[in-house]
């Protein structure tokens, strides 16, 4: 992985070749949708402004000229002030780590090929992009109106991209809320096979919902393990990091890899943003926020050196199957 950063003058800058219609649909998201939802958005620019080491052709479409612009600013401004972190490093990283993590997953089932199901896909794309899942069936899992826009998004844009190429076996586009109680039998009735190998893919989602949703559903997918091979790719908030947006973010976990296990997962890896597979050498600085967090024991509530919250992200991994292994 190509590890260094464009200067502030040759940062990549957005095309922004939108047509009328899909400025419209994204003036629609702006005005209409609330910011969980646009946060699909906003992730979509972190994969487009960092496309010199993420490769997603399609994530300026999703993304939308507000959240693109936004963000290149802000990498910009980092650049020239030399900032220990440039801004949208963790969505580069994060993304970075959920595919590499998917794809080892897919290779430990030993072809067949398997399921890849994404709770709270928003404008992901990796059945676009990612070539370890021409032999999986994936599901892709969120709101109605997400899925509906996603869909509307790409209808508006042909002729002015390359028509997008599904590389996966198959997608299926399900509308529904994980909030609800029955998510798990629509996901059945849309095809999804328990019985089936599958990686659980949870990128940017657990901690927006509540404590007792979140557990159910970390739960349902334990209970996966007692049928067939399972894998589990999630990210955790720790408590502190919940406090950015006490509206949005509900569930937090600070060792969420000893809440797994006791769910019905037998084995958890976890990671932390600038660990050795979690870094892609896009973190240079030293002294950034990451490794400052890293170095300090993760009971650690506030940073000894100057009282400010010890906000942590999580990766991890955890898997499980009938024999236990």
């Amino acid at each position: 992985m190509n590890g260094s950063l464009p200067d502030h003058h040759n940062w990549p800058q957005p095309v922004l070749s939108y047509s009328e219609a899909v400025r419209e649909l994204h003036a629609t998201i702006e005005s209409e949708w609330d910011s969980v939802k646009q946060s699909a958005c906003q992730t979509a620019a972190g994969r487009a402004l960092w496309n010199h080491v993420v490769n997603d052709p399609l994530a300026e479409l999703f993304a939308g000229e507000t959240y693109l612009k936004n963000l290149y600013d802000k990498i910009k401004k980092d650049r020239l002030n030399n900032a220990p972190e440039v801004s949208g490093v963790i969505l580069a990283v994060r993304t970075l780590w959920f595919d590499s993590k998917l794809e080892l997953a897919v290779e430990s089932f030993g072809g067949g090929g398997a399921q890849v199901v994404l709770l709270g896909a928003g404008m992901d794309t990796r059945a676009y992009r990612l070539e370890c899942l021409k032999e999986s069936d994936v599901y892709e899992i969120d709101f109605p109106e997400v899925m509906q826009m996603k869909h509307t998004l790409l209808q508006a844009a042909m002729g002015l991209i390359n028509e997008p190429t599904m590389i996966s076996k198959s997608l299926r586009r399900i509308a529904l809320d994980i909030r609800d109680d029955d998510w798990f039998k629509k996901l059945m009735e849309s095809g999804f096979i328990p019985e089936k190998n599958t990686v659980w893919i949870l990128e940017g989602i657990i901690y927006y919902l509540p404590h007792s949703q979140a557990m159910g559903v970390l739960k349902t997918i334990a209970d996966n393990c007692r049928i067939t091979h399972t894998v589990l790719l999630a990210d955790f908030m720790n408590k502190q990091s919940t406090a950015l947006s006490a509206t949005n973010y509900h569930f937090y976990s600070d060792w969420p890899d000893q809440l797994l296990p006791s769910l019905g997962f037998s084995d958890v890896k976890l990671s932390q943003i600038g660990d050795p597979d979690a870094d892609y050498g896009l973190l240079h600085d030293p002294h950034n926020l990451f490794n400052r967090l890293r170095g300090l024991p993760r009971s650690i509530q506030n940073h000894p050196d100057d009282g400010t919250p010890c906000r942590r992200l999580y990766l991890v991994q955890a898997s499980g199957s009938p024999n236990g292994s």
